[in-house]
């Protein structure tokens, strides 16, 4: 009797590796969608994928065929945000589930960043060049239109003038000593993230909720990804190291530690570093009896 025939599942992070290893064929939406399995292991992510075709589709049946670009815009951002009824959420602002596509989805409440994704996937499928643009503080996206450029806050469907975008700079300017003869045009802040970029940005924002909850185990495995996803990052490799050193996973928290020291050379923190490490080497030994 031949052997059953078995087909190995890849787990969570395999899929994911797998949806980022190349810029020519990554897709925000579906990789975006993915990052929830790590919470939810049972997520299927094709079913958000046709769920979001379902949407989109009933949006490009309304839209007339030879519509140009600014009726396209404003057809998408009256079914997004006032039909559909996404928005921010205010109540809930640092809850995981704003990261999580099918959650904003299901609510349609998130966080810039989330809302700005479901956004892009429904501006490309209508037809509309829109990029997701990684401004200081608060996800924007904009759309390239005829006579120029719309920027949009997809947090509250406000269009933002560049006197408004400039306004909203300035806080972070002050903060990073960008004024007087430091400062730095409007433009610089205003260009297109690529996907790759955009899911980094998404995966650090639940790296720093769950690293101000100090939940080791959900941190670690936003860290595995960040690091599958920005290999050369050398900081990424850092923290996840002090992560698995939190966990008691001594000698791979070493080996990233390690990584980070060997290709840091300029770092701060390059021999706090090293020293952790070591300490870490020594913990990982067996005793002698």
């Amino acid at each position: 009797m031949s052997a059953p025939f078995s087909v190995e599942v890849p787990t969570a992070l395999e899929h994911f590796a797998a949806l980022v290893a190349d810029d020519a064929s990554l897709s925000l939406t579906e990789a975006a969608i993915s990052i929830a399995q790590d919470e939810h292991p049972l997520l299927d992510s094709q079913s958000v994928l046709a769920e979001l075709d379902v949407l989109a589709d009933r949006l490009k049946r309304r839209i007339p065929a030879d519509a140009p670009p600014v009726q396209k815009l404003r057809f998408l951002n009256r079914y997004f945000f006032q039909e559909l009824g996404f928005a921010g959420n205010l109540n809930d602002y640092y809850a995981s589930g704003n990261s999580y596509v099918h959650e904003v989805l299901r609510t349609r409440c998130g966080i810039p960043i989330s809302l700005a994704i479901i956004y892009l996937e429904f501006a490309g499928q209508v037809g509309l060049t829109a990029r997701g643009v990684s401004f200081p503080g608060h996800f924007l996206v904009k759309v390239r239109m005829p006579q120029g450029e719309v920027i949009l806050d997809p947090f509250s469907g406000q269009s933002l003038s560049r006197d408004e975008l400039d306004e909203r700079l300035v806080p972070y300017k002050r903060r990073q000593g960008l004024q007087g003869e430091f400062d730095m045009p409007l433009g610089l802040f205003l260009q297109a993230a690529s996907p790759r970029e955009v899911l980094a940005r998404l995966l650090r924002n639940l790296k720093e909720i769950h690293r101000a909850a100090e939940d080791w185990p959900r941190l670690l495995a936003v860290q595995q990804r960040l690091v599958l996803l920005l290999p050369r990052e050398w900081d990424e490799r850092r923290d996840r190291g002090l992560t698995q050193a939190e966990l008691g996973v001594w000698e791979a928290a070493a080996d990233d530690l390690d990584a980070y020291v060997a290709h840091s050379p300029q770092a701060e923190d390059r021999r706090a570093i090293a020293e952790r490490a070591a300490e870490l080497r020594a913990q990982g030994r067996p005793r002698l009896h």
